[in-house]
């Protein structure tokens, strides 16, 4: 009874003295969770968004529509598979599967709980970990790029390529301001370990307010809250997500890379965006959501973050993400590619930058209290949202009507169309007309006189 009531960290000396089985156990439950996920993301989705549009949504193949989407991934994978003669066969076959693998890889290194016994055998309830296991995160997501590019280029098709290239770029610039906002949790935590992360967001911080002793949780979703805001519109970008989902723009692109995919391997480019929604809000939930950990007030039980229970609360931070996923789907409007790009560059990487400033001079000074670190966080996050959110625009001069630009035009250019872009008939046109215009006359007096 003490084992299960005490909290059980594990850190990286409980990894690598597992038996066989008991490590490939742990990497089926992975896999399976990141396919029924999926399944069951794809199903939540739809019933989300029909109840945001007032519509039912899936609800007629098994109850409450659960079977809907086996039902349409059986069906894809048993429609026609269509190949471009133009296609590098290989690449085209193995492009869906590196972005599937890539996706599935990063579940390898997340905490699901603390260690736990499992026929007599204590141990964490993750596949691995080492001590540079973020950037294993990092790398899976930098490689799932890989597997939508090579799709669009071996297509052999001019629409996809566009589309792989636009998607390159975009996860490309969005990986910039997801790696910096790690670099806090880095600075915050003094370690790379996804385990230590969340051991690390495990101790309660209390600071004084009016007089009063307040407990604060360590989640630095709320001590590094510009990070976290940061990384999660980060992910939305890195996983093709509404409102960045341009890279499958069906209005501008045709469907981007996958244009030329169909039956299966289309399912599994549409897998691959399901399960690396989930794997982001999991690796949100270790990083900034103290992982496993029970949020308050459930920490009042003594038992909340022993045995088997810190699963739950897990997979519930999880679904509370995903949610959040749909909830922008369901509501927000798709970005032009330009506005987005812009939105990347010029508004999440400098405000990434100088929050990482402010957070390094914070923790040079040493001999500060909680409270004054917890207070002056709060006013720099404040601050730099503020920033954002009201930086002055610069004002566009007024753009000169077409007259305008035409008087403005130097002496001797060529010459310009006519402003109502009425262009005369040309004289061939005018004699056809005026050698139809007696026939036309003569018919019109045969047909009065009868």
């Amino acid at each position: 009874m003490t084992l299960y009531l005490a909290a059980q960290d594990p850190t990286l000396a409980d990894f690598g003295k597992d038996p066989w089985w008991l490590v490939l156990g742990k990497i089926v439950f992975a896999f399976a969770f990141g396919l029924l996920a999926t399944l069951l993301g794809v199903w939540f989705e739809r019933r989300v968004v029909g109840f945001m549009a007032v519509r039912p949504g899936p609800n007629q193949v098994g109850p409450f529509g659960l079977l809907q989407t086996l039902a349409d991934g059986l069906k894809m994978a048993f429609k026609e598979d269509i190949l471009p003669r133009a296609a590098d066969k290989v690449v085209y076959f193995f492009a869906p599967t590196i972005s599937v693998i890539c996706a599935v890889t990063a579940l390898s290194v997340v905490p699901f709980g603390p260690k736990v016994s499992i026929f007599g055998h204590w141990t964490p309830l993750q596949v691995t970990d080492v001590p540079v296991a973020v950037l294993v995160l990092l790398a899976c997501s930098s490689m799932g790029i890989y597997g939508i590019v090579l799709g669009g280029w071996a297509s052999g098709s001019t629409y996809p390529l566009l589309g792989g290239l636009r998607s390159s770029a975009q996860m490309i610039s969005y990986e910039v301001a997801m790696g910096l906002s790690i670099v806090a949790v880095f600075m915050t935590a003094g370690t790379m370990s996804t385990s230590g992360i969340v051991a690390a967001q495990g101790d309660a911080t209390r600071f004084t307010l009016f007089g009063t002793e307040i407990p604060a949780p360590g989640w630095y979703a709320i001590l590094l809250l510009p990070s976290f805001i940061i990384f999660f519109i980060a992910t939305v970008g890195e996983t093709n997500r509404a409102p960045f989902d341009l890279p499958e723009a069906e209005s501008e692109l045709v469907a981007g890379f996958m244009t030329e995919y169909s039956s299966l391997k289309f399912a599994l480019f549409m897998l691959s965006e399901y399960v690396s929604m989930v794997t982001m809000s999991a690796v949100t939930t270790t990083l900034f959501l103290g992982g496993w950990r029970a949020p308050w007030p459930i920490t009042l039980w003594s038992g909340a973050n022993s045995g088997w229970w810190p699963m739950l609360w897990f997979f519930g931070k999880v679904l509370i993400l995903v949610f959040v996923f749909v909830w922008l789907r369901g509501t927000l409007p798709r970005l032009r590619y330009d506005q987005f790009m812009r939105f990347g560059w010029k508004v999440l990487l400098p405000i990434n930058l100088v929050w990482i400033l402010v957070l390094s001079g914070l923790r040079s000074i040493e001999d500060w209290q909680t409270r004054d670190r917890l207070l002056v966080t709060a006013i720099g996050a404040g601050v730099l949202l503020l920033a954002a959110l009201f930086w002055p625009s610069r004002k566009k001069e007024p753009k000169p009507t077409p007259q305008e630009q035409a008087n403005s035009r130097p002496h001797g250019s060529f010459p310009l169309p006519p402003m109502d872009l009425q262009v005369p008939p040309s004289p061939r046109t005018k004699r056809v007309v005026a050698e139809r215009e007696p026939a036309n006359v003569a018919a019109g007096s045969d047909s009065r006189e009868v």
